[in-house]
C-alpha cells in the first residue's frame, strides 16, 4: 500500500509539472504600479517578469517567451505601439495594453499593431487580472492531443491551415496575430454566412462585453494583409446593417 501511495504521488507530481504556470511580462516605467500588478498576478500563480522600457521588453520577450505581455503605451526608449509592432515579428504572445490616455485614436492604433485588449489607467488590479485570465482562457487554435487535425481549407487564393495555425496566399505566408487568425477561422467556418459583430465577439473574444468597434479594427487589419485592394475586399465582405461574411472569390 505505501508503494502505491508513492507511485500515486509521483504521478500527481508529473501531472502538476506539465501544468506550467503562464509566463507574463509586465512592461511599465512606474515601478510601484509594476510591483502592485506583479503581486496580484503572482498570487494567482503566474510566473511574472518585468521591464521598465521598450528595448528591455523586447529583449526579455525574446529570451523568456512570455504567454502574455501587459504593455504600457507610454514608455521610455520605444513606446508601447512600436514594441507591439516589433514583438509581432517574432511572437504571438497576447498583449494587454495600458494607457493613461483614453482617446479613441490611441485604442485604434494600439489594436491595429496586434494588441489583444486595452485597459485605461487608473484601473482596478482585480479587473486587470480578470482580463488576463480571459485572454489566457483562449488557447491557440490547435487540435487537442489525439484529435484529428482538420484539413487545410482553401478560399480563393487563401489556404487556412488550422492545424498549423498558418495562412498562405498563393505561395506566400501571411503573418497573422493569434486574434486575427481566430477571426478569419471563425468566418471561414461557414463561408457566405453573415456573422454579426456580437456573434464574432463571442466566438473570438469570448465576451460580448467588449466594444463592438474592436471587430471593425481587426477586420481592417485582416483586409490589409489578405486583400489586393483593402478598399475593394473580396475575402471579408461587409453586409451593411448586419455584419461580415467570408466571400467566395474565384479560385486562382
Amino acid at each position: 500500500m505505501p508503494a502505491r501511495g508513492r507511485a500515486g504521488d509521483t504521478h500527481l507530481t508529473s501531472f502538476m509539472a506539465m501544468q506550467a504556470p503562464a509566463r507574463i511580462l509586465v512592461v511599465d516605467d512606474e515601478q510601484p504600479l509594476v510591483d502592485l500588478v506583479a503581486g496580484y498576478l503572482r498570487r494567482e500563480g503566474y510566473e511574472v517578469r518585468s521591464a521598465g522600457d521598450g528595448f528591455m521588453a523586447l529583449e526579455l520577450a525574446r529570451t523568456s517567451n512570455p504567454d502574455l505581455l501587459i504593455l504600457d503605451l507610454m514608455l521610455p526608449g520605444l513606446d508601447g505601439i512600436e514594441v507591439c509592432r516589433r514583438l509581432r515579428q517574432f511572437s504571438d504572445a497576447y498583449v494587454l495594453m495600458l494607457t493613461a490616455r483614453a482617446e479613441e485614436v490611441d485604442r485604434i492604433v494600439g489594436l491595429s499593431v496586434g494588441a489583444d485588449d486595452y485597459v485605461s489607467k487608473p484601473f482596478s488590479p482585480r479587473e486587470l487580472v480578470a482580463r488576463v485570465k480571459a485572454l489566457l482562457r483562449r488557447p491557440r487554435s490547435v487540435p487537442a492531443v489525439g484529435e484529428p487535425a482538420p484539413a487545410p481549407q482553401r478560399v480563393g487564393a487563401l489556404v487556412i491551415d488550422r492545424a498549423r495555425v498558418e495562412v498562405t496566399r498563393g505561395a506566400e505566408p501571411v503573418a497573422l496575430t493569434p486574434r486575427e487568425f481566430q477571426l478569419l477561422a471563425a468566418l471561414a467556418e461557414q463561408p457566405g454566412r453573415v456573422f454579426t459583430r456580437a456573434q464574432l465577439l463571442e466566438r473570438v473574444w469570448g465576451d460580448t462585453a467588449y466594444d463592438e468597434h474592436i471587430v471593425e479594427v481587426y477586420v481592417g487589419n485582416l483586409r490589409r494583409k489578405l486583400e489586393e485592394d483593402p478598399a475593394q475586399p473580396h475575402y471579408i465582405e461587409t453586409v451593411r446593417g448586419f455584419g461580415y461574411r467570408l466571400g467566395r472569390p474565384p479560385a486562382p
